[in-house]
């Protein structure tokens, strides 16, 4: 398997381990957004026809209210947009960790456990495994910004589990005012530690006027 010479975790005398597609629970993990979407698909439909063989179409009505409403209103479909962009980014980022050196030799790559979007892009918990480090998230940042179509990648790690990290994906500048559109602020702030010495350790959400 050809292997980029950037950031080569292998000795050059030895192939690049081809990375497999992994285990079912992990492919089922990695794919559960779009199988929980298409479970939620399959009941509303049968909802809908077995309502219809009934001949009730208050069902119908709230169905086309509950898509009509978000649909019409800007924080709807920004919502919708921001998180599309999730789940982009995260079979993106899968992908990176398949095409680079950032799998085991076993052929296993990273676990993304959340990713959320934020005012400026995603930002993605991440739990490593054995033989890859945060370091290695950040050797590749530039791998990982050009696979998610993104202006740059940020890394972070946790300050006391070394196995868990966020990548930060940054899509355009922030907006004054605006609020996360995401659950971002659940990560927590004071437990991350930036890869980057260029980049400000983000502040405890504590020591912040408004949190007081």
């Amino acid at each position: 398997m050809p292997r980029n010479p950037r950031n080569q975790l292998y000795p050059a005398s030895e192939d690049l381990p081809a990375a497999r597609g992994g285990s079912l629970p992990a492919r089922l993990w990695r794919a559960r957004t779009e199988l929980l979407l298409l479970a939620g698909l399959a009941l509303l439909v049968t909802a809908l026809l077995s309502a219809a063989h009934a001949g009730r179409w208050v069902p119908f009505v709230l169905v086309a209210g509950a898509v009509s409403v978000p649909a019409a209103t800007r924080f709807g479909r920004n919502w919708v947009v921001a998180h599309f962009w999730c789940v982009v980014s995260r079979h993106r980022l899968q992908r990176t960790c398949l095409e680079t050196t950032m799998h085991t030799r076993a052929g296993r790559i990273p676990l993304v456990l959340w990713i959320t979007p934020t005012t400026t892009g995603e930002k993605a918990l991440i739990l490593v495994r054995a033989g890859v480090s945060a370091e290695a998230f950040e050797a590749y940042s530039e791998e990982i910004a050009a696979a998610c179509w993104a202006r740059s990648v940020n890394v972070y790690r946790h300050r006391t589990r070394a196995q868990l990290l966020i990548v930060e994906i940054v899509r355009r500048d922030e907006v004054p005012g605006a609020t996360s559109p995401g659950l971002d602020r659940l990560y927590g702030h004071r437990s991350w530690i930036p890869l980057r010495s260029e980049l400000e350790e983000p502040p405890d959400l504590a020591t912040l006027p408004h949190a007081a």
